[in-house]
């Protein structure tokens, strides 16, 4: 396994769900921090508490923000080991009532931020000469269901760079891969009228902790190994 005290990750997505609990999982291994969220009282709280931790907020959206991430790692840890492209959002429903303008909104973040992000970061790997790109795809990225067309397009998108990605750098040092996660309670659900593992029939869904040791179990693999995806799903979820 790879020795990951004294590496420094940023994390997009880092106030809440599987963003911070896998903030907590390399802060417990020595990995030094970069989160970024849109609530700066919850970024300041988790810095005072975890080691070695540097926030900004923001909208992940701003074509700026992800140098402005970058260059905060430099200048607070002197590189960049790891990148964890993990903010997102979640809008769906059926034809008749889906909102459009929420549909947008979660495009811009779940795939245009998360383009802007991931090129930005394997641009700055490839320059170094190794590095390990994340990023946070969905089991919704290889199939569909009803009603949430507009999200498992976002998701196939994510599946596409990452491939792409791959691809283009392997020999150089800098890896790529995708964790494709099944139903999770996380703080993306809280504006859910009913929980989604009702809907679903889920018994015990996935916690944000279940998808940070599939994060950690792929940075953790000597360099010449590559987990290039790997799925982690609720054992009741049929999908």
């Amino acid at each position: 396994m790879t020795e990951l005290s004294g590496k420094v990750a940023i994390i997009t997505g880092g106030t809440s769900g599987i963003g911070l609990a896998t903030a907590e999982a390399f802060s417990a291994r020595g990995v030094k921090l970069v989160l970024h969220g849109r609530r700066q009282d919850i970024l300041e709280a988790h810095a005072a508490r975890l080691p070695d931790c540097a926030v900004m907020a923001g909208d992940i959206t701003d074509p700026d923000t992800p140098k402005a991430l970058f260059d905060l790692a430099q200048e607070r840890f002197g590189r960049a080991d790891i990148a964890f492209s993990n903010a997102g959002l979640i809008h769906g429903g059926p034809v008749d009532d889906i909102d459009t303008e929420k549909l947008a909104e979660m495009i811009r973040v779940n795939v245009e931020a998360a383009f802007r992000f991931a090129y930005t970061a394997v641009k700055h790997f490839k320059a170094q000469g190794s590095g390990f790109l994340m990023n946070t795809g969905s089991v919704l990225g290889t199939k569909v269901r009803p009603g949430a067309g507009g999200y498992a397009g976002t998701k196939y998108a994510v599946e596409a760079l990452s491939e792409a990605l791959r691809l283009e750098l392997a020999g150089t040092g800098v890896r790529v891969a995708v964790v494709e996660p099944g139903l999770v309670r996380t703080d993306l659900h809280r504006d859910h009228s009913v929980r989604p593992e009702v809907v679903q029939g889920v018994d015990q869904p996935l916690t944000p902790e279940d998808v940070a040791r599939a994060v950690v179990f792929a940075c953790e693999q000597p360099r010449h190994v590559l987990i290039p995806r790997i799925m982690v799903l609720p054992a009741g979820q049929a999908v």
